[in-house]
């Protein structure tokens, strides 16, 4: 554990106060803040630019739109219940099928059942702020269930992995790929487990992986290797991750994507104060890159100029 936070201080580990202080406050003005925090509002700002993002089927408002979920949720077989104002995958039901016993229930991808009841009860817990940013009252979202790419299936379990991306003045400085665990649930969640391998910025390829402070070169539950794996349509992701930057306003955020297999990158969420844990992932700290990307003034360019910065300065050369 030592000598791996020895190594990252030797290649500019960011940590939390330089983040917050150094990136965040300078660059991220915080009446931006809504845009990223409240997913209603960062789907509709997306869509609205072009990019695609899962398609919403439905959202609940008040406790008297609950009554009404049943109807929402009829014509579909797969679905993503989530709170709007959610953090860290809390709170999200994924649905991967239906069957009839003696009342509906729904099938998740853990395999435990659920009824209609529970999921009623679990919206009402979303309204009224039990997985929200504060505990503020909330808003729930019904969407699409990403039917994730057959490339990372040997290296995942159960759930959907996805792609984070950290921007910075416009300019993807850093990715890493969140593979869900048992130990995670079926969850893209660092901090419950997934496990985290950095990406090659140039190619695209996966590194080696994270789980917690631990270094592994196989994935815990399908002992399959986690470095080599091309992520497809890296171009379209580094280019929609430094757009997110241009319609937020924002001059540090994280971009989440999923690659869909019918409908390839969609964008999931963004975050205006992403985890640090992304260092670990890829054995590298943030530091220097941001700092590179201030003295390059990079971050004027437009996207294909700032996607090809990173590219061409960001590749994860072996350490001395």
């Amino acid at each position: 554990m030592m000598t791996l936070w020895r190594q990252l201080r030797r290649q500019g580990v960011l940590g939390l106060n330089a983040r917050n202080g150094e990136f965040i406050l300078p660059t991220n003005d915080r009446r931006h803040y809504p845009l990223v925090d409240d997913k209603l509002r960062t789907k509709a700002l997306a869509s609205q630019a072009g990019m695609p993002v899962p398609e919403l089927y439905g959202v609940i408002e008040t406790e008297h739109d609950i009554g009404r979920l049943g109807v929402m949720l009829e014509p579909y077989e797969t679905f993503v219940i989530k709170p709007a104002q959610g953090s860290g995958g809390d709170g999200i039901i994924v649905v991967v099928g239906r069957t009839r016993r003696r009342e509906l229930t729904f099938r998740q991808v853990s395999g435990a059942l659920i009824t209609l009841a529970d999921l009623q009860h679990h919206v009402s817990n979303m309204l009224n702020g039990q997985f929200s940013l504060g505990g503020h009252p909330d808003r729930a979202m019904v969407e699409y269930c990403v039917g994730f790419d057959p490339v990372f299936e040997n290296i995942s379990h159960e759930g959907v992995p996805d792609i984070r991306v950290i921007v910075y003045r416009g300019v993807p400085v850093m990715a890493m790929v969140r593979l869900p665990t048992r130990q995670s649930g079926g969850k893209a969640n660092l901090h419950q487990g997934a496990v985290g391998a950095g990406v090659d910025m140039p190619t695209g390829r996966t590194l080696s992986g994270v789980i917690g402070n631990e270094v592994i070169d196989e994935h815990p539950d399908t002992g399959m290797p986690i470095a080599g794996i091309a992520v497809p349509q890296w171009d379209v992701i580094l280019a929609s991750s430094a757009r997110a930057a241009d319609i937020t306003g924002l001059g540090y955020l994280g971009v989440d994507m999923v690659l869909d297999r019918k409908h390839g990158p969609l964008m999931l969420e963004l975050n205006a104060r992403p985890g640090l844990n992304i260092q670990l992932a890829n054995r590298r700290g943030l530091r220097l890159r941001l700092e590179q990307v201030d003295r390059a003034l990079a971050g004027r360019g437009d996207v294909t100029a700032r996607v090809a910065f990173a590219r061409e300065h960001f590749a994860h050369e072996p350490q001395g």
